[in-house]
């Protein structure tokens, strides 16, 4: 199933979603299409005119592949111009992802500032050639997506550095307007940005994550290349703190990115 079926399929049945695992992440279901489809389930409950400003994610514990998982929703409030949602991915009888979204109307305001440029990297012409899909080598989810490196080191090369980053987009998709939930699987795409630090494999995985949209989202579709630009601000403990952001060909903001993520070496 690609991407899009997996938007549909939690439309039509919420309650019953299996995911394969051609989407697995070790033996988990990859986080950023976790946290999109919870996000799909919330959108559906919240009127067209509330567009998403932030959701914070938490993962709970592992989504298994091919086990059916329960999309559920919980309105928390609905004010003049705001609605607060909770979702969550249940499986087992277990939570194992949590979203607590905010969805807002636009409001009139004489503050208008613009955003702040995208960081400087290489043009996609200049960037890597395409990350190739190794079975048994390249986490299996990363068969749906096509990522190019612009900017930082690979992970486990044993080369530090702050930033890392690159070009994205979805691989096997149908071409259609990319929405907040696309924004969520490319985002999310890209390991911790701590990996480049280690001199061979080991696990990683977010812990908790923040997400802000800029409304409206730039036209794009999902055949576009998206930048993306990650920044460590604090790593020790086996725990570190990126902020990243997620820009158009053009330059222009599509979301701002914020992750706690583990790293077990």
């Amino acid at each position: 199933m690609n991407f899009s079926q997996l938007l549909t399929a939690v439309r039509q049945r919420p309650h019953e979603v299996v995911i394969p695992a051609e989407w697995a992440q070790g033996r988990a279901c990859f986080g950023g299409l976790m946290a999109a489809l919870v996000y799909e389930a919330m959108h559906a409950r919240v009127s067209p005119e509330r567009p998403v400003r932030s959701l914070a994610i938490t993962f709970v514990g592992p989504a298994e592949p091919n086990v059916p998982i329960s999309f559920e929703v919980e309105l928390l409030r609905e004010g003049k111009a705001v609605s607060s949602l909770l979702g969550r991915a249940v499986q087992n009888g277990q939570t194992v992802t949590l979203v607590q979204g905010s969805f807002g109307a636009g409001r009139s305001s004489v503050v208008d500032v613009p955003a702040l440029p995208a960081v400087e990297m290489k043009s996609l012409e200049q960037s890597s050639s395409e990350l190739p899909f190794i079975p048994g080598v390249t986490p299996e989810y990363t068969r749906h997506l096509a990522m190019r490196w612009g900017i930082g080191a690979l992970p486990f090369t044993n080369t530090p550095g702050r930033r890392m980053g690159g070009w994205v987009r979805l691989r096997d998709a149908v071409e259609e307007p990319v929405t907040e939930a696309h924004l969520l699987a490319l985002v999310d795409a890209w390991p911790p940005a701590l990996m480049p630090y280690l001199s061979k494999p080991a696990a990683g995985s977010t812990l908790t994550w923040t997400i802000e949209f800029v409304q409206p989202v730039a036209s794009l579709s999902t055949l576009d290349w998206c930048q993306y630009c990650a920044e460590i601000e604090h790593a020790r403990d086996g725990y570190g703190h990126t902020a990243a952001g997620m820009w158009n060909a053009a330059g222009e903001l599509l979301a701002i990115s914020r992750q706690t993520v583990t790293v077990f070496a």
